[in-house]
């Protein structure tokens, strides 16, 4: 079964346009918040110390997107990410957002490990690897064989 890391939250008046509805673009910063939360509080690696120290950035190279129903401000909503897949220098997660039991968002998004100093994608490096392992069951063998190559 795949482990979640799920991230409670208020919807603001920040995460809003004029109708108090989440604006769209704004599910990414919650999205972004998310990834952040989980490699700081369920992987145990730093993102701030990962970003500025390690010179390691994780963007966004692919995303989906599909808006299922509104989010208001107020509301407390969840998210919830689970790793679909991990490759040498990529890893496919899986979002949901929702509220009461009722989907409001999803997103599926492919993050590149990428040094910060030339832009280039690198490998995984093999903590962040390895801490991974325990939300992607299955691909631990994989992670060995492509960081043998």
């Amino acid at each position: 079964m795949t482990r979640t890391f799920d991230m409670p939250m208020r919807v603001r008046f920040a995460h809003c346009d004029p109708a108090g509805i989440v604006y769209f673009p704004q599910y990414l910063v919650m999205t972004n918040m998310l990834v952040e939360d989980w490699f700081d509080n369920a992987l145990g690696i730093g993102y701030a110390r990962m970003i500025s120290q390690r010179r390691v950035g994780l963007p966004i190279v692919k995303l989906n997107c599909d808006f299922s129903r509104p989010s208001r401000m107020g509301e407390r909503v969840t998210l919830s990410l689970a790793v679909d897949s991990v490759g040498q220098r990529s890893i496919r997660i899986d979002i949901v957002c929702h509220c009461d039991g009722e989907v409001r968002f999803r997103a599926k998004q492919v993050l590149v490990t990428t040094s910060l100093d030339d832009g280039k994608s690198i490998d995984i490096p093999g903590d962040i690897a390895h801490a991974i392992e325990q939300f992607a069951p299955g691909t631990s063998r994989t992670l060995q064989e492509e960081t043998r190559s």
